[in-house]
């Protein structure tokens, strides 16, 4: 594993210095769902800190188990999957990232139900850039209206966008779809530069990028890379929830 996240580093600081960028302006997100907690102390260990999961129930046993063996390691945790209504509370009152955020009501339930007791929950718009029907994601037009959603409730802090686009070995098609995303986060910006001008500070965020496309993803502009296998190898499983 310390040769694996050694290699996906180098291959992250590579993309950045190609186009131009600085290293440390990418954030690695360990997409680790499925894999138990030995694996993500083992990551910890090397000094990985911020962790994606998809399903609620098997992330909320992990995290458990990760603060009652390692109560010290300060670890980050994304939520990037689909979000059903019934798992918004516990999301809101578990996790420090959402991702994937694609329609106005569970933006507002996010909101509602994130605890006083803790930090504004940051908070991406999830679009669907490939226009696949079998994705998350609300359309690009439909972004700013999810985003004023965000930014309208206290609790939560709107950071930016997210994309899954559709797998594709053509490098030309990869740079498309990411500069897609890109364009959606600036016309974010240029959308709530009047009524929500304060959230414009925080709107620095592309979750984008996985492990065979992640080149493609920092040249258009990724600041957070979501990578699994490259790190972990083979997934064993699919746990709902």
């Amino acid at each position: 594993m310390a040769g694996r996240l050694a290699q996906l580093r180098a291959r992250i600081d590579a993309a950045a210095r190609c186009a131009g960028r600085d290293p440390d302006s990418v954030k690695l997100l360990a997409v680790s769902k499925t894999f138990d907690a030995d694996l993500v102390l083992a990551l910890a260990e090397l000094g990985q800190r911020a962790f994606g999961e998809n399903y609620v129930q098997e992330a909320v046993a992990k995290m458990d188990a990760c603060r009652d063996r390692r109560p010290e390691a300060g670890l980050e945790w994304h939520f990037i999957g689909p979000i059903q209504s019934n798992k918004t509370r516990t999301i809101a009152e578990r996790f420090d990232w959402v991702h994937s955020i694609d329609r106005e009501k569970i933006a507002t339930r996010l909101g509602e139900q994130r605890p006083e007791s803790l930090p504004p929950l940051d908070c991406c718009v999830q679009v669907n850039v490939s226009g696949e029907a079998s994705k998350s994601g609300c359309a690009p037009e439909d972004a700013p209206a999810v985003a004023r959603a965000i930014a309208a409730q206290p609790r939560l802090k709107l950071r930016g966008v997210m994309a899954i686009p559709e797998p594709t070995e053509d490098l030309a098609l990869q740079r498309m779809r990411f500069a897609a995303a890109r364009a959606v986060l600036q016309g974010l910006r240029d959308e709530l530069a009047g009524d929500h001008a304060k959230a414009i500070v925080t709107l620095d965020t592309l979750s984008m990028g996985m492990s065979a496309d992640l080149e493609s993803a920092v040249a258009e502009g990724a600041t957070i890379v979501r990578i699994g296998s490259a790190l972990f190898g083979h997934r064993p499983r699919i746990v709902a929830g």
